[in-house]
């Protein structure tokens, strides 16, 4: 009989340990009821005093917490980040009514295992002190099936899910006094109902607070910080942008955007990818602060605060007055035009708490004066469905109008359905009108002022007073054109020299040793063999590029860009228009693409570095083409027509 070898037999002893491991483990797995993850509670499995539900990257946390300062014995539900050392709540479900911790049983939440598809946060006594409600939403079912599951996602928003997905309840449609990314501050048109951020009572007191923020229910449009029912700031009305702000901390960015639907509009903002915590946040003592978590000082750092200035605080000139913060200067109030102060004491001292008044009272004949650059006024009356000469004319006929704005809200591509127009119209007294330069949420407002046609016959009075000068000072420069080409001419020189300085009101640089050298159509013709395929050297992001020599000079020749350059459409009134939003980011795109072609692909290495509007040129249809217009480039750029 052949003997079995030692080490086939110990090989075999090892097969069958480990198919009965094998097997207890597939028992167990059997016998043991399915786990549920931390993330989630789910009817039978509620949330007692000392647990937490924790989000599925770990970043949120759900749990009860006393603040710090406060009794132990009241206990609050909140959420609060999970992954730092700083206790921080983003969140509190029960501030007007704490649970306390003096007997047995603990408070605990639970899901409704019938009946409804309620979160009920239960004390002590098994009483209900806060629940979703959610039975009381339209539309949601009476009685929950199995699979129902009250969830903490990874964005910090607790959520109760049906079986097949559906969200029937949320936290981030019922915030505390924090925004998070993604949340929403909205308005919905038809109901005028929203969410608004509402400020802790105090440092450890996370009952509701005298101040909140949000949008304005009767004007949709803006955006309003309360402190009770009293204004404390606003924001410009809502011009069409998409994209209101863009902070950065570190090497992260936060952005702020603005969205109309419509349904509704709405605030949300949006972070970098491996951008810190960062949050919006309303303290109990009404400063809106965008805070992000510093890993290094284990702190929040403010990012930026508001109301920031007194500019920023509402009606902070008075009536009819308005708060100039362009310049760089303290920030000043001034009366409007045609506008005087109420108080002479206070003008002279410059405060306005008493406003402006009118120096003459308007009549209906009498025009609008425009003001750009502005903070529209509060107490607007908007009309739907205008033009921008409609929206004039609806000012122009009503006698007790004193003043119209107007927007393309088709400039966001969030606004291409409805009435994609903003006419804004104003009668009485005006409110909170801040001068802002030429940024995000500016407009041009027009005036109706007194007396404006009789400034119009001043100047015209003016003009014939001056006619004779100007016409006597443009034949003296006609006549010095005319000696300087009889001059060139005479000495047979074909290029005439032009220097630097001439140009500098135009393109904002000065050197007065620099000189450029202009050449006739006809002689670039000459030198490019009209244009021939042989003296091109190649084309791309100017068309073709034609290159002459003579002697040492190389000159590059470009072909001519109708449509001139970014900055003179984008502040011009009446040119400004044509870009609407697909027209922007087609040139976004294409300034982006050229950069890339000169900061990595071109053979040299080229760095532009003052790009800016008027170095961004527009062909005929409007493809940007970037230039630079200054001393340091090297020979000369020629446009060729």
């Amino acid at each position: 009989m052949t003997k079995t070898p030692s080490c086939y037999r110990e090989v075999r002893l090892l097969d069958g340990l480990f198919g009965i491991a094998c097997a207890a483990a597939l028992l167990l797995l059997l016998l043991l009821r399915p786990c549920e993850s931390d993330d989630r509670i789910v009817p039978g499995k509620p949330l007692s005093l000392g647990a937490t539900v924790v989000s599925e990257d770990g970043s949120f946390a759900l749990g009860f917490f006393a603040p710090a300062g406060s009794t132990p014995a009241k206990l609050y539900l909140g959420i609060w980040y999970n992954d730092i050392p700083e206790l921080t709540v983003v969140w509190v479900a029960n501030r007007d009514a704490p649970v306390t911790n003096t007997t047995s049983p603990a408070p605990t939440l639970s899901l409704a295992a019938a009946g409804t598809s309620d979160l009920v946060l239960s004390d002590a006594d098994g009483r209900a002190v806060w629940t979703t409600n959610v039975a009381g939403a339209p539309g949601t079912p009476a009685a929950p099936a199995a699979g129902v599951a009250a969830v903490l996602l990874n964005n910090g928003d607790l959520v109760i899910r049906s079986p097949n997905g559906t969200t029937l309840w949320q936290s981030f449609e019922h915030p505390a006094d924090t925004l998070l990314p993604g949340m929403k501050i909205r308005v919905r048109y038809r109901t005028r109902a929203g969410e608004r951020l509402v400020s802790w009572k105090g440092p450890g007191d996370p009952s509701p607070g005298s101040f909140s923020f949000g949008a304005d229910p009767d004007r949709v449009i803006q955006l309003f910080l309360w402190n009770g029912t009293r204004p404390v700031m606003r924001s410009a009305p809502w011009t069409g942008y998409m994209v209101a702000g863009q902070y950065q901390a570190n090497t992260s960015l936060v952005y702020v955007v603005f969205v109309s639907t419509e349904e509704e509009m709405y605030l949300t903002y949006s972070l970098s990818d491996g951008a810190p915590h960062t949050r919006y946040v309303l303290t109990y003592s009404g400063e809106y602060q965008l805070q992000s978590w510093n890993g290094s000082e284990a702190a929040w750092s403010v990012l930026g605060e508001w109301p920031a200035g007194s500019c920023s605080r509402y009606g902070h000139c008075g009536a009819n007055g308005y708060c100039d913060g362009t310049g760089g200067a303290v920030p000043a109030c001034k009366c409007l035009d045609g506008f005087e102060p109420a108080s002479a004491e206070e003008g002279s001292g410059g405060s306005f708490s008493r406003g402006c008044r009118r120096k003459e009272a308007p009549r209906c004949g009498d025009g609008f004066l425009d003001l750009p650059g502005m903070k529209s006024p509060d107490g607007f009356r908007r009309v739907g469905n205008r033009t921008l000469e409609e929206c004039a004319a609806e000012c122009r006929r009503n006698c007790s109008c004193v003043a119209y704005a107007y927007a393309d809200l088709r400039l966001s591509s969030s606004a291409s359905t409805g009435d994609a127009t903003r006419c804004l119209v104003w009668a009485g007294e005006l409110i909170d009108t801040v001068k802002m330069g030429d940024v995000t949420g500016s407009d041009t407002l027009y005036l109706r002022i007194a007396g404006l046609r009789a400034g119009e016959r001043a100047k015209t009075n003016v003009l014939k007073i001056a006619l004779p000068a100007v016409l006597t000072c443009s034949l003296l420069l006609l006549a010095g054109i005319s000696l300087a080409r009889f001059k060139f001419k005479g000495n047979g020189k074909r290029r005439k020299k032009l220097i630097w300085g001439a140009m500098g009101s135009e393109l904002g640089e000065t050197n007065p040793g620099q000189e450029f050298v202009l050449f006739r159509f006809d002689d670039v013709v000459a030198a490019t063999c009209n244009f021939s395929e042989a003296y091109k050297i190649g084309q791309g992001g100017f068309g073709k590029v034609y290159m002459s020599v003579e002697g040492d000079e190389k000159i590059l020749i470009y072909e001519y860009l109708p449509n001139k350059s970014l900055d003179a459409i984008l502040f011009d009134n009446s040119r400004k228009m044509k870009l609407d939003w697909p027209a922007r980011f087609n040139i976004i795109k294409g300034v982006a693409r050229g950069l890339l072609y000169l900061h990595h692909d071109s053979r040299l290495t080229i760095i532009h570095r003052d790009l800016k509007a008027a170095n961004v040129l527009l062909d005929a249809e409007m493809r940007p083409k970037i230039s630079k217009r200054s001393q340091s480039w090297q020979g000369s750029l020629v446009i060729a027509k």
